[in-house]
């Protein structure tokens, strides 16, 4: 139950975040439960990948490399469904910001456990 609230609250996430940025454009909540999903298998399956291969940058940089990982992966979603738009990488970057800070807002508010 956990796992379908948490992807619905994602998918919620996506509806408005083309109101916090302008640049980004979904259609529909049906897409965004598609783009959630792929965007979780991806993070799941791809990221850690691309992380592993990009390491002496990502220390170089401190970290902050991490960053264009999370906004390439936003933005290969953008390229993959026609109802989900991002203007341009440096948008997906930010909006993979945005996304990931206002997910993880919202899930600690509506999944947390009483203790």
């Amino acid at each position: 139950m956990r796992l379908l609230l948490g992807w619905a609250i994602n998918a919620g996430v996506l509806l408005l975040l083309p109101y916090l940025i302008p640049a980004v454009q979904i259609h529909g909540f049906g897409t965004a439960l598609l783009v959630a999903l792929v965007l979780g298998l991806l993070n799941a399956v791809v990221r850690p990948l691309l992380i592993l291969l990009t390491l002496p940058i990502t220390l170089l940089t401190l970290g902050l490399f991490i960053f264009v990982i999370n906004g390439l992966t936003f933005w290969l979603v953008s390229r993959m469904f026609s109802g989900f738009e991002v203007a341009g990488f440096w948008w997906a970057v930010l909006a993979a910001i945005v996304y990931s800070l206002a997910t993880t807002v919202v899930g600690s508010i509506v999944l947390r456990e009483d203790a």
